[in-house]
């Protein structure tokens, strides 16, 4: 399987558009307290996180000169093992006996940087495919010459 370089930005679009999606959903339920219901109590969302690996190829093939470019795809997407944080708000009904909530393991703040890393990687791939687009733009008029 032999990726072009259209190939290769569309992987890393569709990868980084998930990724800001998933992105956005944990900024939406950054005070969510009541996210599922697990052992007949409801428990806090949890921060969800992308994982993207290269496009898994043929050893043999790469050895061979088959494959000399790879694409990029998501594996999972996975829930932070971090702790919930504990804020004190004994007027809540997810309050505990001592008034203190468990709520969402979502930094906002490290939501906003992934999000501005997450977009700044999908202005790249557009790039690079209007540069692969305007290449063969440019070999077609030269052919017609």
């Amino acid at each position: 399987m032999k990726l072009s370089g259209f190939d290769i930005s569309a992987s890393a679009l569709t990868a980084q558009r998930l990724r800001m999606d998933v992105i956005s959903s944990n900024i939406a339920n950054a005070e969510t307290t009541r996210a599922a219901y697990v052992n007949g109590e409801y428990v806090p969302y949890r921060r969800k996180e992308v994982v993207m690996e290269p496009v898994q190829s043929n050893f043999s093939d790469i050895l061979n000169g088959k494959l000399d470019s790879q694409g990029v795809q998501v594996t999972q997407i996975k829930e932070d093992p971090a702790p919930f944080k504990q804020v004190y708000n004994p007027t809540s009904p997810d309050a505990d006996e001592n008034g203190m909530v468990n709520m969402p393991n979502v930094d906002i703040l490290k939501e906003m940087v992934d999000m501005i890393s997450a977009s700044r990687s999908y202005e790249a791939n557009v790039t690079a495919m209007n540069a692969s687009k305007a290449m063969f733009v440019k070999s077609l008029e030269i052919g017609r010459a």
